[in-house]
């Protein structure tokens, strides 16, 4: 008979302990043993693992392990940046997620069985019976094949075939391009163990095979006009330049600011493929995507805390451009579908006019010192109006309330008085510990804004942390449960 996963005797009681605790318990429980000195990392782990064994995915995304999978990375950096018993609150945030889903009736319960590797004929011939299997939307026979490819091709091999499936779908919903390259990335930084790549990858390989659930609203793929921009300037066919420099500097910018100017989402990649034939490198055009995603999201008007694709993203494309190993197709989709899947199409739906903020409304502000200005944006944030749930018919529909706009000018403000950065960051990383709501958007789009601040040079880098105070005050507030038990386990201490 086929056997459940088991995993080695030192993380497999922690396992059953995230699996097996009853959701009323989890966090007191939890709690208790990082208390007790579990590693957070350790403990982090054991998630993963809980969740890719004792869930699965439902239809659509939200659900079974793609969330809890593909905030793992962004979780575990914050985690590094807090301090103190502060630590904790995001792996809570993460063991909670973990748990809800093992509990809930529509993802469980399941056990992860223990797969036969199947050989179709070598590498190469592995690799078609895995395309075949996309073709058939047989995610099970997938799962096979991949574990026979993860022991017996360079992984990065693996990985490009996944991407190479996986981008063209994120037309149909952005995880699906999302799920594969924030998982890569925990085993490539550390966050994970590669020796757990092939277990981990699983429900990677299994969605990302599976057959996308119809749109409400079908439109005509962008698809066809994207190969038809990599034909008509035979961007194949050119050797580019990988790094970028400060003689890019006026380009990136100018390529940049016009994505941020623009209306119609459909014409970014035309302005990126014409970029690409002046010479502009492919770190380059990542950064001018970057600052394009950053002024997009401060016209934007979205009201919905999980529409944060455009900094995900956008994020995760500039890791993966400087990835050894995937294929230049790869790379120039990457870069000609970013605005392709619906979380960030739907956003040219509600859009301000560029450009934003409104800087008449960020001068009349009156002066304060640094810390009176963090104190100000914080209480901005966590005085939003409270959300009206029995008037949202449609979470992905909502719109931003105005109050919005009041953080966003405060933040404007903090970097136009250069202000220290790293304070600001802290406070923003100590607001999104607060959310559960979003299922580790808010987490990922604050580790987004922090690696985009870094990355992005001057005049544009301050654009992110502004987006940053935007998202945050957009998401605050709707659902904090965990955060609220949390602190009454502090209190009865």
């Amino acid at each position: 008979m086929p056997a459940r996963i088991q995993f080695s005797d030192a993380i497999e009681p922690l396992v059953q302990f995230i699996e097996d605790t009853p959701p009323g318990e989890i966090l007191e429980r939890t709690l208790e043993k990082l208390r007790a000195g579990v590693p957070t990392q350790t403990m982090l782990t054991a998630s993963a693992l809980a969740v890719t064994r004792s869930t699965e995915m439902p239809p659509g995304h939200h659900g079974g392990p793609l969330h809890p999978l593909a905030g793992l990375y962004a979780v575990s950096k914050l985690v590094e940046r807090l301090e103190g018993e502060q630590r904790f609150l995001p792996v809570l945030q993460h063991v909670a997620l973990v748990n809800k889903h093992i509990h809930h009736p529509a993802m469980g319960p399941y056990s992860l069985l223990e797969f036969a590797p199947l050989d179709a004929g070598g590498v190469e011939a592995t690799k078609a019976a895995f395309l075949m299997a996309v073709n058939r939307g047989e995610w099970n026979n997938s799962d096979h094949l991949f574990q026979w490819l993860w022991r017996n091709a360079p992984p990065i091999e693996g990985f490009d075939l996944l991407m190479t499936v996986a981008i063209p779908k994120n037309f149909n919903d952005d995880h699906y391009f999302m799920f594969p390259g924030t998982m890569w990335r925990a085993f490539e930084t550390g966050v994970l163990d590669k020796a757990d790549l092939p277990l981990l990858m699983r429900p990677v390989v299994r969605f990302v095979t599976r057959s996308p659930v119809a749109p409400p609203n079908p439109i005509p793929s962008p698809l066809p006009q994207i190969e038809a921009l990599i034909d008509e300037h035979q961007l194949l066919n050119r050797i580019y330049r990988q790094r970028s420099g400060e003689d890019e500097t006026a380009a990136i910018g100018e390529l940049g600011e016009a994505i941020g100017r623009i209306d119609v989402f459909a014409d970014i990649p035309v302005l990126m493929a014409k970029a690409l034939t002046t010479g502009l490198s492919l770190d380059g055009a990542g950064e001018a995507l970057s600052i394009g995603a950053a002024g997009l999201f401060l016209r934007s008007l979205c009201g919905n805390p999980m529409d944060v694709h455009l900094h995900t993203s956008v994020n995760l494309r500039r890791y993966l451009l400087r990835l050894d190993g995937l294929s230049l197709r790869n790379k120039l989709m990457l870069l000609l579908t970013w605005q392709s899947g619906p979380e960030i199409r739907s956003t040219q739906m509600r859009m301000e006019p560029a450009p934003q903020p409104d800087m008449a409304a960020v001068a009349a502000l009156p002066p304060r010192s640094q810390e009176a200005l963090l104190d100000a944006i914080t209480h901005s944030i966590y005085n939003q109006p409270p959300t009206d749930w029995s008037k949202v018919t449609n979470l992905g529909q909502m719109r931003a309330l105005p109050e919005v706009k009041e953080t966003v000018n405060l933040a404007q403000q903090y970097v136009q008085c250069g202000y220290d950065p790293q304070a600001f960051i802290g406070r923003l990383g100590e607001i999104v510990c607060h959310d559960n709501f979003t299922e580790m958007h808010a987490f990922k789009h604050h580790q987004s804004i922090v690696e985009e601040f870094y990355a992005t040079r001057e005049p544009w880098r301050w654009m992110h942390l502004v987006c940053g105070a935007q998202a945050a005050a957009i998401s605050f507030g709707k659902n904090m449960a965990v955060y609220e038990q949390y602190l009454e386990l502090l209190h009865a201490a």
